[in-house]
């Protein structure tokens, strides 16, 4: 059966059936190459469609009246993204490619379809969009009650966890393909305040980078410094209505 990134992602947490496996793959369409710094979707733009993240990195952001952008997402292999426009036929978000990427289309319509034929599928998308809203609002209290340093572990704590969801074999060490701008966007820090934090955190000895890898050092000492709480490694899936 052909590789789908979402058939593996909520492969993760429930064993789906073939009748399942079959109706996500007849409901994703073309396939879309993305290169770094490419958008995909434009703030403001028509939203007739999700996109199934096969590969590589992407973020959302708005813009803000001063020019400048807020970061507020990090999308991985397997996502399904642009669900925080799917109650507008305008798109909420601008959608970015980090690195080279590609991408499935998911038309509305097509999820409508699917929601209606395999309940257990909407059940589960659902739960793991929640889990994803309440990451959300974690990472907002940081940025809105606590330092650099807190916010920037976070950060890192929430990359290592989604990874060791999307990605597989990830135990303490991931590529990370984001610029300093990119970071201080996402956390409301300046670039210069972004590789100061930085160099705090390796020179604490609770991580280590090596070009564009970074090595979580002492997970137990960030977690203890942020609260960090892993939303995304287990979902609640009894509650599902029986497979179709």
């Amino acid at each position: 059966m052909q590789l789908s990134g979402l058939i593996a992602r909520l492969g993760r947490h429930l064993d789906l059936t073939d009748a399942e496996r079959e109706a996500i793959l007849h409901a994703e369409r073309g396939e879309r190459r993305l290169r770094a710094g490419d958008v995909l979707v434009a703030e403001g733009g028509e939203s007739h469609a999700l996109y199934v993240v096969r590969q590589g990195w992407l973020h959302s952001s708005t813009k803000l009246v001063t020019g400048g952008r807020q970061i507020l997402r990090f999308h991985y292999a397997g996502d399904l993204i642009g669900t925080s426009s799917m109650a507008w036929s305008q798109a909420a978000a601008t959608l970015t490619a980090i690195s080279d990427c590609i991408v499935i289309d998911l038309p509305k319509t097509e999820l409508g379809l699917l929601f209606r034929a395999q309940p257990r599928i909407a059940g589960l998308l659902y739960a793991i969009a929640a889990a994803e809203n309440v990451a959300m609002s974690d990472r907002l209290t940081t940025i809105g009650r606590m330092g650099a340093s807190e916010r920037l572990s976070t950060l890192l704590l929430d990359i290592m966890a989604r990874l060791r969801v999307t990605a597989g074999g990830i135990v303490d060490s991931f590529d990370l393909p984001l610029t300093q701008t990119d970071i201080g966007d996402a956390l409301g820090l300046t670039k210069v305040h972004v590789n100061r934090t930085i160099r705090a955190l390796e020179k604490a000895g609770v991580i280590e980078r090596n070009g564009r890898r970074v090595r979580i050092v002492d997970e137990a000492a960030l977690v203890a410094a942020t609260g960090f709480t892993d939303r995304y490694g287990e979902i609640e899936t009894a509650w599902l209505p029986p497979a179709v």
